[in-house]
């Protein structure tokens, strides 16, 4: 039986065009397919419509329905992603995805409609993405994607990338006040109506909200968002004009030694040096453009970014001034302008079902100052180095869809990207072509399977790339490949699985003396991720997601092989019931793995398991009050780990080596009221 499947699935993939359209038609006419219910669940990764296995779209609903304690945790919806913090909630949050510790973005690409996050040359860490300037209640759709296989996505997407949709409008206004546990309050008011001139619709949001956090050294969270959106048109053609800004200051508990909570010298949420923090501001423009015909779709977008960041961070203590300590401000102020345009078109070549497209996107940053200081208690007692950076960027892609059969389409593509660096006058030209292939089979009983190929690249810090002695490679080279199978046998059920592997030709890794990453041997990542969703009834939800991988260096060296902070094994289970009479519910479990702290895997950090719950209850058609709960277990784990040399006073010159930890929240609980008008 097997074989005579198997010998069946080769003859229909290989038949000729036009015998096989004609077979599908005359299967269409004697055998209708059965009707089929869809009821819409926490992801929209139904058959066919994706390129590739890991692909996929988080819907309105889950984001909703699920508590998140952080802003950032956005992209914890994404299969497999771990979101967490190692400093104060006004920072960037840190990321682990297949195999990577990616730092504060860097190999993850997220975007808010065509608008990047992710910042170059960035102050604190290359890729910098900083997501606390979203307002959650206005996200219309998370659009996932790993690995680097798609024409359309460039610097920093080689373990994946996440456009996050806002809306146009609202069903109704929406109103919400929440209190919490340590100090935490949020109020959220957002609205939109007709302009009543030309169909124009107008869009606006406000979230302010403020928290101390569980920590010894009150983290005083002082946070500001607002947007406000102009969109005119339908799904056919249309534009919007967006703009947004956002404010927030912070003090930070950063990770501390573990030594120093064993000695009893701090508890778990203690601080070594109590003046770290920071504050940022960023305020945008943004329009993005659509136009659809019957055979033609036409898309543009523009934005510019004005920002300013300062971070204050003592990750060593007194190591390296034993007098004044060790603390440091990593300080930018940047203009980020941008351009984007692509248009796709179906067409036929000889006989052969085609759909083109051809794309441009160009970024160009100006960074002045990008400066690092040495402080104390905030106040600046040496310049380290202060530099002007200007980095401009353009890539053109090409990419043809052909659908040989109807169980057979492949995907080529084809990209390239031209950067230039400027750092004080200094100029580093580079370019990096990166090839696409992907093939897709079926579907065969609600089954379609996947093989995917492509190069990719990260940009490096424009610093490195032009210093005179040991530059760094302007653009880092990656390759992957992936296997994957999806598959909606049982109705109800979307579940996919996915054998991947990537190699990079420049590890980047922590380095704690300097609180940023560092270029390191070339590495390669292979791992193994299974995803399902299954809608049980109407009103119950379940979401599995299961992965694990393994990261290594591809370079022998006598310290070690492993990659540190390469995340291992993730696993999340999540059950959502909705519409259940007044009542509402979540629970989200989350498990993050053992990771290795040192190259030669002597040192590995504790896994951490984690749930999340709320219950919601509908008092009127237009008024809800929900409770979180975080950590509900209370579990005594931690948000991340290092491992590296520091010195508290008193202890040996050379400082003491030793792991640090910044501790999961303790048990937090959070009380919603949410008013529709």
């Amino acid at each position: 039986m097997v074989v005579g499947w198997l010998g069946g699935m080769l003859a229909a993939v290989f038949a000729p065009a036009a015998v096989a359209s004609n077979a599908a038609a005359t299967i269409a006419e004697e055998e209708p397919a059965p009707p089929r219910v869809t009821v819409m669940g926490n992801y929209d990764n139904a058959v066919g419509t994706s390129d590739a296995a890991s692909e996929g779209t988080v819907t309105a609903s889950l984001i909703a329905n699920r508590p998140a304690l952080r802003t950032g945790e956005l992209l914890e919806f994404v299969p497999g992603m771990i979101v967490t913090q190692h400093s104060g909630d006004g920072k960037a949050n840190q990321y682990f995805l297949r195999g990577f510790n990616l730092d504060h973005g860097t190999d993850f690409a997220t975007y808010v409609d065509a608008m990047p996050v992710n910042m170059r040359s960035n102050a604190h860490g290359q890729g910098y993405s900083d997501l606390n300037f979203i307002i959650p209640e206005l996200v219309q759709r998370i659009d996932y994607r790993k690995g680097p296989y798609f024409a359309d996505e460039g610097d920093f997407s080689s373990a994946g990338a996440a456009r996050l949709a806002l809306v146009d409008t609202l069903p109704q206004g929406l109103a919400s006040v929440t209190l919490g546990s340590y100090g935490y309050q949020r109020a959220v008011l957002a609205d939109s109506f007709n302009t009543g001139s030309g169909g124009g619709r107008l869009l606006y949001g406000v979230d302010a909200g403020r928290n101390d956090g569980p920590w010894d050294t009150p983290e005083n969270v002082r946070k500001a968002s607002a947007l406000l959106r102009y969109s005119s048109g339908d799904a056919q053609q249309g534009y919007n004009v967006t703009a947004m800004a956002y404010r927030n200051r912070w003090n930070a508990t950063d990770q501390v030694p573990q030594r120093a909570v064993a000695q009893g010298l701090i508890d778990r949420y203690g601080v070594i040096d109590a003046s770290d923090g920071g504050k940022t501001d960023r305020a945008s423009l943004s329009w993005n453009m659509h136009s659809k015909s019957a055979d033609r779709v036409t898309e543009a977008a523009a934005y510019i970014v004005r920002s300013r960041l300062d971070l204050f961070s003592n990750f060593t203590y007194f190591l390296n001034d034993p007098v004044n300590g060790d603390q440091f401000q990593q300080s930018e102020r940047r203009t980020m302008t941008g351009a984007n345009a692509s248009t796709a078109w179906l067409a036929n070549w000889g006989g052969i079902d085609v759909r083109n497209k051809v794309g441009v996107q160009t970024r160009y940053d100006h960074i002045s100052p990008l400066g690092l200081y040495a402080t104390v208690a905030r106040a600046r007692i040496a310049t380290v180095r202060e530099d002007r950076v200007n980095e401009g960027s353009a890539g053109f892609y090409v990419e043809n869809t052909a659908y040989w059969q109807p169980t057979l389409r492949t995907v080529l593509g084809v990209r390239h990207d031209v950067y230039r660096f400027d750092v004080n006058s200094d100029k580093v030209t580079a370019h990096r072509t990166s090839p696409k292939l992907a093939v897709i089979l079926g579907p065969w009983a609600s089954t379609e399977y996947f093989i995917n190929y492509g190069g990719g690249f990260h940009s490096n810090d424009a610093r490195g790339v032009v210093q005179a002695v040991d530059p760094a490679t302007p653009l880092v080279a990656t390759r992957g490949a992936e296997l994957g199978v999806r598959s909606e046998w049982l109705p109800g059920l979307q579940t996919s699985l996915s054998l991947w592997t990537l190699d990079i030709d420049s590890e980047l890794v922590f380095a704690g003396d300097s609180g940023q990453t560092e270029a390191s041997r070339p590495s390669r990542r292979r791992g193994v991720e299974w995803t399902s969703h299954y809608i049980a009834a109407p009103w119950l939800l379940f979401d599995l997601d299961l992965s694990a991988s393994r990261a290594r260096y591809r370079q022998d060296d006598p310290a070690g092989n492993y990659v540190p902070e390469s995340i291992n094994k993730v696993a999340s289970f999540g059950v959502t019931v909705k519409d259940l009479g007044r009542w509402q519910g979540a629970l989200e479990v989350r498990y993050f793995g053992q990771r290795p702290l040192l190259e030669d895997n002597s040192v590995r950090s504790r896994s951490t398991t984690l749930m999340y719950g709320r219950i919601g209850y509908q008092l009127t058609p237009s008024t809800r009050v929900t409770l979180d709960g975080f950590n509900l277990l209370n579990r005594k784990a931690s948000d991340i780990d290092y491992y590296y040399a520091s010195r508290l006073p008193g202890e040996p010159a050379d400082g003491v080596d030793d792991s640090h930890f910044h501790p999961v929240e303790q048990r937090t609980a959070r009380l919603t009221l949410n008013h529709r008008f």
